[in-house]
């Protein structure tokens, strides 16, 4: 068992998992890369009978190769992503509903977007039927504006 954990390809592959592991508990999205690096080393190790210089060589070059090609790419698809307020202002803000009831400034009122009822609220006063703009949203409430 011994003679398993110092084989090259073994301790290389520990070290990619353990480098990957961290990464999980630590932002930055450059760990994972020396994992890969790490284990594209245990790789050519599995293959290849070569020398410590050789294998660290290899680390170092898959790992920034790697991380030179990839993590842009990563950072964009998994980590830029908008927070969910920003979300609910792409898909709400600037979107037209229809007031279901007629409500005065400063009075909730009912308006219907996206097939559903919502409570909304207009600095200004409403009339059934009414086009409306939003132009805000708190919780479960809409702001609205008169379109027009």
């Amino acid at each position: 068992m011994a003679d398993f954990f110092s084989q090259a390809e073994v301790i290389w592959f520990l070290i990619g998992l353990a480098l990957i592991l961290v990464e999980l508990v630590v932002p930055g999205l450059v760990l994972i890369f020396f994992g890969v690096g790490a284990w594209v080393t245990a790789l050519v190790c599995l293959m290849f009978n070569i020398e410590l210089n050789t294998q660290l060589f290899i680390f170092l070059g898959s790992s920034l190769l790697s991380l030179a090609l990839l993590r842009k790419t990563l950072r964009k698809r998994y980590m830029d992503r908008k927070s969910p307020d920003a979300e609910l202002e792409d898909e709400y803000i600037g979107r037209t509903a229809v007031a279901l009831n007629s409500f005065t400034a400063g009075q909730t009122g009912k308006v219907s977007f996206k097939g559903s009822t919502w409570n909304a609220e207009s600095n200004q006063p409403v009339t059934e039927g009414q086009r409306l703009k939003i132009t805000g949203y708190k919780s479960i409430k809409l702001f609205v504006e008169p379109i027009g």
